[in-house]
């Protein structure tokens, strides 16, 4: 049996009639460049997560970087990262002139260790960012209590939590700026690059709008120094079908998740991802072994895909090498880059597709 690692096809044949009615219509309005199911999409997209405003950009790194720079973020300040986390959070930091400042991890829920804030606050600290990693939500209520204490903005990478709640309130929501990204494989993703940032200061909204899009306030009109960096209209067609079925999805995923776990539980020296903060939407169903290279290729062997997330730490790479963090700086996050494997997981997973990866995690402890 071959299992993919997320299986696009299979989302899109059950919902191809309406999916394919949505893009032709785009393509027979060629309305490219913020047509009417941009807007469409954010309304939405904003009533879902609670928020006031959507604004829709090109990327999820594009709404971080857009986030910063909307809140007088620059040269000279720092912005407080987890060091376990896709680059791109780093990277937005980095592309207003900023400095990342990398904070270790919790060894269980992988996100921002609050305790750790205050040693990294410095007099340029400006902001802090927590991820909500893998779709699960960093514990905010410490990191906004920071937050306020030192005058901080906060802005939530939510890049992996598409629904995901702490205390029943949707996260994206807590900060000044939630950031997300629709890459095509994440929980509500589009067919290409796309992301979007929630607020409900409306000046913010107001300054992302016109930083996206050339800094236009009406057409050449420009009142700021902006960028092209607007959601696609195809793409926000494609989001529109698609998150009404988010909930739905996510729920499936939750049971995935609980079916690995009950399987898994006690097998070799597996350590299995733990629900702590609100409500998991699992992204990513993320295992830990020590043995996790042999683990992934006995499971490649067997025609099931896995990914690592993420085998180099931020401070490790070479393209932050400036940072000046050597190895042994965060060892929690080191022993995770080595031990962490990422299994199979989308909505459309069967039983049978899941029975089929236990059995082959089983077999290579056995």
């Amino acid at each position: 049996m071959q299992i993919p690692f997320v299986d696009l096809q299979a989302q899109y044949r059950a919902l191809k009639t309406e999916m394919d009615t949505a893009v032709l219509r785009v393509m027979q309005q060629c309305n490219f460049i913020l047509g009417k199911e941009v807007g469409d999409f954010e309304r939405a997209f904003a009533a879902y997560v609670g928020a006031k405003h959507c604004v829709g950009v090109a990327s999820g790194l594009d709404a971080l970087k857009l986030a910063l720079e909307a809140l007088g973020i620059g040269p000279g300040d720092e912005v407080i990262v987890p060091a376990h986390t896709f680059i791109a959070s780093a990277l937005a930091v980095s592309a207003v002139g900023a400095r990342p400042v990398l904070v270790e991890v919790e060894e269980d829920s992988f996100n921002l260790d609050p305790k750790r804030l205050d040693a990294a606050l410095t007099p340029r600290t400006k902001a802090v960012m927590p991820v909500h990693l893998y779709g699960q939500p960093a514990d905010l209520d410490p990191i906004l209590d920071f937050a306020r204490r030192h005058g901080l903005r906060v802005v939530e990478d939510a890049s992996q939590a598409h629904g995901a709640r702490y205390r029943g309130r949707r996260v994206g929501t807590f900060g000044d700026a939630g950031c997300f990204s629709f890459y095509p494989g994440k929980n509500l993703g589009a067919y290409g690059d796309a992301g979007g940032l929630v607020t409900d200061d409306d000046a913010l909204a107001e300054r992302v709008r016109f930083l996206r899009n050339y800094g236009q306030e009406v057409k050449y009109k420009h009142v700021v120094k902006g960028y092209n960096l607007r959601l696609d209209t195809l793409q926000a067609a494609v989001l529109s079908v698609k998150l009404p079925h988010l909930d739905n999805w996510n729920a499936r995923r939750l049971a995935h998740a609980a079916a690995y776990t009950h399987a898994l539980e006690g097998v070799g020296d597996l350590k299995l991802p733990r629900v702590i903060y609100g409500d998991h939407v699992f992204h990513l169903y993320v295992i830990r072994t020590a043995r996790r290279n042999a683990l992934q290729n006995h499971l490649t062997e067997r025609g099931i895909a896995t990914v690592i997330h993420y085998p180099v730490p931020i401070h490790l790479q070479a393209a932050y090498a400036d940072l000046g963090y050597p190895r042994g700086t965060f060892p929690t996050t080191e022993r995770l880059a080595d031990e962490i494997l990422s299994l199979p997981m989308y909505a459309e997973l069967t039983p049978e597709q899941q029975d089929y990866v236990v059995a082959a995690v089983k077999d290579f402890f056995r």
